[in-house]
């Protein structure tokens, strides 16, 4: 089976988890006998060759990468573009080539998805998120081959339920197109069914998974000695609840002084956390480390005592798989899709910042709480596999290419 998919982020170029679970679903997918040209979109910034190479050489072994020049980049907003666009650097050395603005680039990326479905051989389209849609949809229109869309975030998770209407247009017109539409949990489901007037049979669940690595070393770090590590790691947007984050780090403070907080990677609030950390009166103990890429991730989970995840709407959240792969317990939000599979943690509604606080002194204080959410986890996570996601999705093709 040959599947043409189109992305907008894939390790190393991914700033969030669906470049991780792109890299992750197509890896077991070509292992059960799919050849995938998976189609990226980058910009043509100044990075050396052989960084480019280097991408494309670590991926030769399981999938063929096309590389179309674009400024679509992941998670950019409207105005993100527009910066990028004005630049000096892009106005200079690229004219008028790309898009002047977030919806034309999107527009543009379709017509060369178009040009690429006329070249290539293929049996179906697979599509992750809105920025691609608009290219499966030219593709198939060309191509008369089913179009898969797989929904990792909506505009409503992303912009805690006030949407980008242009946004949500092009999200309505990729899922009314679609053969099928595969969401990452049934949280996400029930949103497309709710928000996009989308058949509940034309929505299949396949869950993200984690690659387990068999390693839980006993590498030792310390900040200081006595204190205990509480890290947020993600995004750090609305929809991922850094300032609930930082509400529960001050309720917490008033009654242990003991412990740091670590906020790890980046994004549009990070300016207003570092702030925001500072008139809650706590700055001293919380840590900003920018955003973490490789050996890097594992060793920040590997330093905590704990991990928290507050988000607002999380479609799914493999953020928490791989804390509990490192051995860290794991605090998650109600309203994530992870909550549906994991249960060797503690839950939370994200609001309700004086549980979550309550929750992280009792992880931190009873060693037996601790260690029972240490242990399980490490064997609860045991059952997740890209394997098993990969042959649902097959079965998804299978039921595309027979309708």
């Amino acid at each position: 089976m040959k599947v043409l998919m189109f992305g907008w982020e894939f390790p190393p170029f991914n700033t969030g988890g669906l470049g991780t679970a792109c890299y992750g679903l197509t890896k077991a997918l070509s292992k059960q006998d799919v050849n995938i040209t998976f189609v990226l979109p980058t910009a043509p910034r100044p990075i050396k060759s052989d960084f480019v190479n280097l991408i494309i050489a670590s991926c030769t072994s399981f999938l063929n990468i096309k590389r179309v020049s674009s400024l679509l980049v992941p998670y950019i907003s409207s105005e993100g573009y527009a910066k990028t666009y004005k630049s000096r650097y892009f106005n200079k050395n690229f004219g008028n080539i790309y898009g002047q603005n977030l919806f034309e680039e999107v527009n543009r990326y379709a017509m060369k998805a178009r040009e690429i479905a006329i070249n290539e051989s293929f049996d179906l389209i697979h599509c992750h998120d809105w920025m691609t849609f608009l290219a499966g949809i030219e593709a198939k229109k060309v191509s008369k081959k089913p179009l898969i869309v797989q929904v990792h975030a909506t505009e409503f998770d992303r912009t805690g339920g006030h949407p980008n209407q242009a946004v949500y247009d092009i999200e309505r017109k990729g899922m009314h197109a679609a053969d099928l539409i595969i969401a990452v949990s049934n949280f996400t489901k029930n949103k497309i069914i709710e928000h996009y007037g989308i058949s509940p049979e034309k929505v299949f669940v396949v869950y993200n998974a984690i690659e387990f690595k068999d390693f839980l070393d006993r590498e030792y770090f310390e900040i200081k000695s006595q204190d205990k590590i509480v890290l947020f790691l993600g995004r750090i947007t609305l929809q991922k609840g850094p300032d609930y984050f930082l509400d529960a780090a001050k309720k917490v403070l008033e009654k242990e002084k003991d412990i740091k907080f670590i906020v790890a990677g980046s994004g549009d609030m990070e300016i207003n956390m570092v702030e925001r950390a500072a008139k809650l009166g706590i700055a001293k103990h919380v840590l900003f480390t920018g955003f973490l890429r490789g050996d890097d991730v594992d060793k920040a989970y590997k330093m905590a005592d704990l991990y928290v995840m507050p988000s607002v709407s999380e479609p799914f959240g493999i953020t928490p798989l791989e804390a509990m792969r490192n051995g860290t317990p794991v605090i998650i939000s109600k309203q994530s899709g992870v909550s549906e599979v994991i249960k060797n943690c503690l839950k939370a509604d994200f609001w309700d910042i004086d549980e979550i606080a309550n929750k992280i002194i009792a992880v931190l204080k009873y060693n037996a709480l601790h260690h029972c959410l240490k242990e399980h986890g490490l064997i609860e996570i045991k059952k997740f596999s890209w394997d098993d996601s990969a042959k649902k999705c097959i079965d998804v093709y299978k039921k595309a290419l027979t309708m």
